[in-house]
């Protein structure tokens, strides 16, 4: 979706006859707004915790097919219901088979293979990293988003974060685990091509449709994997693994995206990229809590690098100091 801009500037005198600029009013975090935030955060938190849990019971591949599948009638009646009609142009039900392959099956899947040698905890933080290659991703494949030094500095801040985590000893052997961290990297990078196929090419489409449509394809590219790679889905499991795979299609996957736009209409685009710093804290907690996790410090001090690049890249931190710098001085 593309991000809301900021139309342009009005120079108006004030008496002494000094320029001020002016600037349109920009989407405020209000109470109601922040608590939809920490709602998203928490949702979508807890499906590194409930992978956790259903990775006792099924592979990896299943569990994404059972994420998208479940989610797939969630969200068809939630489009009916908003009187949503389905698209018929073959054109974009390809756009939709892109997305669902770049936004769901490969992200999820890399995801949830590399939770087999990863604590839930680590596995958030690798996936912060999204938004900082996001807009890394944006600037370079996108004219309207050029690559600005803020968001070139936040994907380095980004990659040394990542560094931080995955420690010297990945540089010397690639193990199971270092090889889980960069599964969990390349499902970062997948979701920022997404975000970038999606302001391409279906920018034009209701917001309820391209999820709708996203997990409707990534359905369809999951089926025939989970049959080929993994056998057909076992249904006699555990109630616990049930609800884990219940709580991923319609927490943190069909309830998420009715928060995500929700979020994106109250507060905008720029304060929703706010949920990736916020998704980490609740994986941790979460695993902490019932996991029995405890990552080390490596980790937390990964986690800030990365938050930093973030900040970088958003570059409202930035614009705020200097603000605070401007308006502080003596006349």
């Amino acid at each position: 979706m593309r991000r809301n801009r900021v139309a342009g500037a009005a120079a108006a005198c004030d008496e002494t006859g000094k320029q001020e600029m002016t600037l349109p009013a920009v989407p405020r975090l209000t109470p109601a707004s922040t608590a939809l935030l920490c709602a998203l955060a928490a949702v979508w938190g807890g499906s590194f915790f409930f992978a956790e849990i259903a990775l006792q019971e099924v592979p990896p591949l299943t569990i994404a097919l059972h994420r998208v599948f479940w989610a797939l009638p969630a969200l068809f009646c939630l489009a009916l219901w908003q009187g949503i009609p389905l698209p018929r142009a073959p054109r974009v039900w390809a756009a939709y088979l892109v997305m669902g392959a770049l936004n769901n099956a490969i992200p999820f899947s890399l995801i949830f293979w590399g939770q087999q040698w990863l604590q839930s905890g680590t596995a958030s933080i690798l996936n912060g990293t999204t938004a900082v290659f996001g807009a890394a991703a944006a600037g370079l494949l996108l004219r309207d988003e050029p690559l600005t030094p803020n968001k070139a500095a936040g994907a380095l801040l980004g990659l040394a974060g990542v560094a931080v985590i995955m420690g010297p000893a990945a540089l010397n052997a690639l193990d199971l685990r270092s090889l889980a961290q960069l599964a969990v990297l390349g499902a970062a990078l997948s979701y920022a091509l997404a975000s970038v196929w999606g302001k391409t090419v279906l920018a034009g489409q209701p917001p309820m449709m391209n999820a709708l449509g996203m997990v409707a394809g990534s359905t369809f590219l999951m089926a025939p994997a989970v049959l080929l790679l993994e056998g057909v889905p076992q249904m006699a499991l555990p109630a616990s693994v049930w609800g884990a795979l219940a709580g991923l299609a319609l927490l943190s996957t069909a309830l998420a995206y009715l928060l995500y736009f929700a979020i994106l209409r109250r507060a905008g685009a720029a304060n929703l990229m706010l949920v990736t710093l916020l998704i980490p804290p609740f994986a941790i907690a979460l695993g902490a809590l019932f996991l029995g996790e405890k990552l080390p410090p490596s980790a937390f001090a990964g986690f800030a690098v990365i938050a930093l690049g973030l900040m970088v890249s958003d570059g409202r931190l930035l614009q705020a100091g200097r603000k605070k710098g401007a308006f502080g001085k003596a006349p």
